[in-house]
């Protein structure tokens, strides 16, 4: 987990965290949301939200094993999706359909360190 930040209908949830591709995937637009015993998989390119079930998740410590959790199967519906540069993060608002509340998840942009490798 990197410094991200989870909120429903504006207020922390006990049981949440966020995991993101590591920075050699390919796969750079999506966040697996945990919220209590539940799994979200963002896609935020195509602002898409999907149920991840716990079969289809290998937890190795902080490290997740996964297949293809972008099921159309699963598909949530969703409304009021908005995306925004706040600083040093991108803040991501959207309502779950089927559950009809707002989920925040504010995602650090990456850190750039080439500038500091210039001579």
């Amino acid at each position: 987990m990197d410094e991200s930040e989870v909120k429903l209908d504006g207020k922390t949830p006990i049981g949440s965290n966020v995991y993101l591709p590591d920075k050699k995937s390919k796969k750079k637009d999506i966040a697996l949301i945990l919220l209590g015993h539940r799994y979200l998989l963002l896609d935020i390119k195509s602002r898409l939200v999907y149920a991840v079930f716990l079969s289809d998740i290998d937890k190795q410590g902080d490290d997740i094993e996964t297949g293809d959790l972008a099921q159309p199967s699963h598909l949530i519906p969703c409304a009021d999706w908005t995306s925004r540069d706040v600083g040093p993060a991108q803040l991501i608002k959207l309502t779950l359909g089927d559950y009809n509340r707002v989920l925040e998840v504010e995602l650090p942009h990456p850190v750039d360190l080439r500038g500091l490798y210039t001579f």
